[in-house]
């Protein structure tokens, strides 16, 4: 029997506590400082651990896609990353009844690994008719732990710039595929869609790029990017909206095509379902214009 409460919404806590929680996600305090700076929310039965707790991520509730869906083939491939740590890990996935060569997808996590929400959405991904590959950064140092705080740690260690030329090495990979054209786009969340800019920017021949609430690249480079652009902004996300102006500003110097979209009142993360900031109507109209958007740049 399951007891378990119902998931609650982002607005269900004080806009404090969801700012609190932000920045002990994106490693700003630990968890001994969340507990502390959240202890004057705990009312009644509800103590700091509850609220953590409530706010952390419930991936077997929200899983959308079975990893054994008999419409997929999904598997872990390896693959050498010379100029990153040498060997690279991801999860591949593809529909079981292709016709003809797709398009390619590589779907970036957050800053916890490849957890099961993130290989969630690379299924997501393959049932609309492409083949998605999701890696693990954290693959170096064993691999997604398994929890969420371990994994923060973990990524914390992690060498950024091997790291991110083990993303780079993921896009060579997926380019040797078997039954796959040479179209090429990226979706990442949080330091996912900041990676997401940064190969729009390293890869004149990534064809598509969708950050969702990412940090914006270096400004100077901005003007190498090639990719059509569709980026996603939550509209209580100070940390990753102060970047977008002077990146905006960029973008247009610089003659780049993008479109951009700020869902009202919701949180940064509020495409991921797993947890209390995931706003379902933002989410959903996020991800369909996404699907939309690689539809039409990669299958041109």
């Amino acid at each position: 029997m399951n007891d378990r409460q119902p998931m609650q919404r982002a607005s269900d806590f004080d806009p404090e506590v969801l700012l609190i929680f932000d920045q002990y996600v994106h490693g700003d305090i630990d968890r001994r400082a969340f507990l502390e700076r959240v202890g004057k929310f705990a009312v009644g039965a509800v103590t700091a651990a509850g609220l953590l707790g409530a706010l952390s991520p419930r991936f077997a509730e929200a899983q959308q896609v079975a990893p054994t869906d008999k419409r997929l083939e999904g598997r872990y491939v390896e693959y050498d990353s010379p100029k990153g740590y040498g060997k690279a890990r991801g999860y591949l996935v593809r529909p079981a009844k292709a016709k003809g060569k797709l398009p390619l997808v590589l779907v970036v996590h957050e800053n916890r690994g490849l957890n099961p929400h993130i290989e969630d959405v690379a299924r997501r991904v393959a049932l609309e008719n492409f083949v998605a590959l999701a890696p693990d950064a954290l693959f170096p140092l064993g691999g997604y732990p398994g929890d969420e705080d371990k994994a923060r740690a973990l990524f914390a260690t992690l060498e950024q710039p091997k790291a991110f030329e083990d993303f780079v090495a993921a896009t060579r990979f997926m380019r040797s595929l078997r039954g796959t054209t040479d179209r090429l786009g990226v979706v990442g969340f949080c330091y996912g869609g900041a990676i997401a800019n940064r190969l729009a920017v390293a890869l004149p021949d990534l064809a598509a790029a969708v950050p969702f609430y990412g940090s914006a690249p270096a400004l100077e480079s901005v003007g190498g990017i090639k990719a059509e652009l569709l980026l996603h902004f939550a509209a209580n996300d100070e940390r990753v909206n102060a970047s977008w102006p002077p990146y905006e500003a960029a973008l247009k110097a610089a003659g780049v095509k993008y479109t951009a979209h700020v869902y009202p009142n919701t949180q940064h993360g509020f495409h991921n379902d797993t947890t209390p900031r995931y706003d379902p109507q933002a989410a959903a109209l996020a991800w369909s214009r996404t699907v939309e958007f690689f539809n039409r740049v990669l299958r041109a």
